[in-house]
């Protein structure tokens, strides 16, 4: 598992205390923690491209979304074929070794000779997954948020949405599946004209009354305009609805769109 690296205080503790509820009853589990491994995304078009360079197996093997031990670049690595941006790529975690210098910044320095490989920064990540329609936890998803409000239904396999019990928080989860009584969702949208409407800002329903808010917000470098992710109620949650936020002391119009904004380009297949 790659955990938020925000998060490990929160979430290390939550692991185990189901792990010691599964051992008492009489299982078998254990965790180990690689807090010295570093973690490599590289991502975009030419990325399968510029790995090959560096691995000795066929990347046109390896589906989207699968995971495996991999040497890259001479260092044994776990690589997987995913990414947070919407584009094909590669996250490689790195063990940190045994020389004075961390692996990870020796693969680091070896994947930019390639002049195909740019490094670039948490900025730019933010507007690709945006753009791809990808929740940022801390902005669009927390602990008071249900894959039922997050619009996030195909993290539960259809085999358990039938089994109240059988995962964390599927009493609340499965009710609102059956009973359609989640009092918000998740949504796309485009600013149809003015700046973009950042984290925060209230969502405003036709007669003034605030009806949701929005959790990210940028403008987009692909369609050369604002585009968001937003909590609304409902009944506002529909294609081509027009809503309005206020931005820089007047308010502008949304409209509610499908996701992903600019369509994504993960690998098929060979």
């Amino acid at each position: 598992m790659v955990i938020n690296a925000g998060h490990e205080e929160k979430d290390l503790p939550h692991i185990k205390k189901y792990m010691d509820e599964y051992v008492a009853a009489g299982g078998d589990v254990s965790m180990e923690t690689l807090p010295d491994n570093g973690i490599l995304a590289l991502q975009g078009p030419k990325a399968a491209e510029v790995l090959q360079t560096l691995v000795g197996e066929d990347l046109k093997q390896m589906a989207f979304m699968s995971a495996k031990p991999l040497t890259v670049g001479g260092f044994d690595c776990f690589v997987s074929r995913s990414g947070y941006t919407g584009e094909d790529g590669f996250e490689i975690a790195v063990p940190k070794g045994s020389g004075a210098e961390h692996q990870v910044v020796s693969l680091w320095n070896k994947m930019l000779e390639n002049e195909a490989v740019w490094p670039i920064g948490l900025g730019a990540r933010d507007s690709l997954r945006l753009e791809s329609g990808l929740c940022l936890y801390g902005n669009d998803l927390d602990d008071t948020t249900s894959p039922v409000e997050g619009s996030l239904l195909w993290c539960i396999a259809k085999s358990r949405r039938g089994q109240p019990g059988s995962f964390v928080g599927s009493e609340r989860i499965l009710s609102e599946l059956a009973n359609k009584s989640a009092t918000r969702k998740r949504a796309g949208f485009v600013v149809n004209q003015g700046a973009p409407a950042r984290d925060g800002t209230p969502i405003l329903g036709p007669d003034g009354s605030e009806v949701g808010v929005v959790t990210s917000g940028s403008f987009s470098p692909c369609l050369k305009k604002g585009i968001g992710m937003c909590y609304v109620k409902p009944e506002f949650n529909k294609v081509g609805t027009v809503l309005e936020v206020p931005v820089r002391k007047k308010t502008q119009k949304i409209t509610i769109t499908k996701m992903p904004f600019v369509p994504q380009n993960y690998y098929r297949g060979p």
